[in-house]
């Protein structure tokens, strides 16, 4: 499929930067730093908590089938709607404006949360999918610029470096919290997230590159429709990025899914309280800090498949460990481990997947990588919690389920050709 120059946002030198723009980038991974407080507080620290014991106040795996089904009704709408909004934000011109859209929507859903008490299992379904669409559909956008704002020799440390400053994000977040839940000040601590997820976007919305002209929204919105049958038939020619794909929805799929159950893992099957969750996590933050800090430069020296493939190779690991281990210390050992690679996989396989995409096909193949990851958000969640339900809410055997998800897609990482691998390796 062709494009005329008109009819694609990233078709300028903004799609391949000669040097890296570095007011662009601060302010791209400052966005990082904004959000992370969301995942943070909202999908695994505090909210599934609060939803489960408050709001649910049930046993028995009630509590995590419900969550689970929240987790992957919002995925689903991600994966239906954002290859149709990527294709719109290309040919538009309109990226930034929906970042900004989405954003907003995830602040308010999330300031919602104070509306929130005993027995409105409904309304916490309802406000969580509305906050969680919110801040994945703002991260479509916010991924496709990465292209725009550094050189491809580059992109793995400038995502490297979006990813870390999201977790020092994260930790921050989760330290500011903290103070509020042992005073029992719910509602504030959902203010407080929805403020630091607002505030500190702002960089992002004044430096990133301005909105191109383009065709109409609605216009736009007609042919990114008639689009997705001519992406879906161009990535059957793309044999790495679809085979990358394809290995993507494995592998990120356990990934997601043990962010938004680590909390109620931790509190259900480990005995932590959730002061205790909370500090657990502050403390992972900075492991997956490291991690994504660490291996940022050896993602560009070495390609990111090599990186992905020896994370994935540590969580499948930690997720037999998972299934064995006793008591709260060795859970501690476990996630500051398994932290580590955290950052790692997200950045790497961000890196990959952007040095796989045609120039001016940014936004739409990012649309397509929202996809597959939310596509797959949509199946671990919804496995982990119904085998968990059948054990009479035994968590462990949802472990193995999501480590054999990690094998899955790191055996079939090994099909692809990593075009940012050194030259005297064939990158396989």
């Amino acid at each position: 499929m062709q494009h005329n120059p008109e009819d694609v946002m990233t078709t300028s030198k903004e799609t391949a930067p000669a040097a890296t723009n570095r007011r662009a980038v601060w302010s791209w991974a400052f966005f990082d730093f904004a959000n992370s407080v969301y995942p943070a507080v909202i999908t695994t620290a505090v909210f599934p908590i609060f939803y489960k014991n408050v709001v649910i106040g049930e046993d028995g795996g009630v509590g995590d089938l419900w969550w689970t089904r929240a987790v992957s009704l919002s995925a689903l709408i991600i994966a239906v709607t954002a290859p149709v909004l990527g294709s719109i934000a290309d040919r538009s011109g309109a990226r930034k404006r929906f970042m900004f859209f989405y954003t907003i929507v995830c602040v308010v859903g999330v300031a919602s949360m104070t509306t929130l008490g005993p027995g409105m299992l409904v309304a916490g379904f309802l406000i969580f999918v509305l906050a969680n669409v919110g801040f994945e559909g703002a991260v479509v956008f916010y991924n496709a610029y990465l292209p725009d704002i550094a050189p491809r020799e580059r992109q793995g440390r400038v995502s490297g470096l979006g990813f870390g400053l999201g977790y020092f994000g994260s930790a921050i977040g989760l330290g500011l919290a903290l103070v509020f839940v042992m005073q029992e000040r719910m509602d504030a601590v959902w203010l407080l997230t929805a403020a630091f997820f607002l505030v500190f976007s702002v960089p992002a919305f004044v430096a990133l590159p301005s909105d191109r002209r383009g065709t109409g929204v609605l216009s736009a919105a007609g042919q990114g429709i008639r689009d997705i049958k001519e992406i879906v038939a161009e990535l059957r020619h793309m044999k790495d990025l679809r085979n990358f794909l394809i290995a993507f929805f494995f592998f990120i799929d356990g990934v997601l899914t043990i962010i938004v159950v680590a909390a109620l893992v931790a509190e259900e099957t480990f005995g932590f309280t959730q002061t205790g969750v909370i500090v657990l996590f502050f403390i992972v933050q900075f492991s997956a800090a490291a991690g994504a800090f660490a291996l940022a430069k050896p993602t560009d020296l070495f390609g990111p498949k090599k990186v992905l493939t020896g994370v994935l190779a540590l969580w499948t690991a930690a997720g037999i460990a998972a299934y064995f281990i006793q008591g709260q210390q060795a859970f501690y050992v476990l996630a500051v481990f398994a932290g580590f690679g955290l950052g790692a996989v997200q950045s790497a396989s961000r890196a990959l997947m952007s040095s796989l995409i045609p120039k001016g096909q940014e936004a739409k193949m990012f649309g397509f990588y929202a996809l597959c990851g939310k596509s797959s958000s949509v199946l671990g969640p919804l496995l982990f919690g119904q085998v968990t339900y059948w054990a009479g809410g035994n968590q462990r055997p949802g472990f193995l389920v999501l480590t054999a998800l990690f094998i899955v897609g790191g055996l079939l990482l090994q099909r692809v050709r990593d075009p940012k691998a050194p030259a005297t390796s064939s990158g396989r």
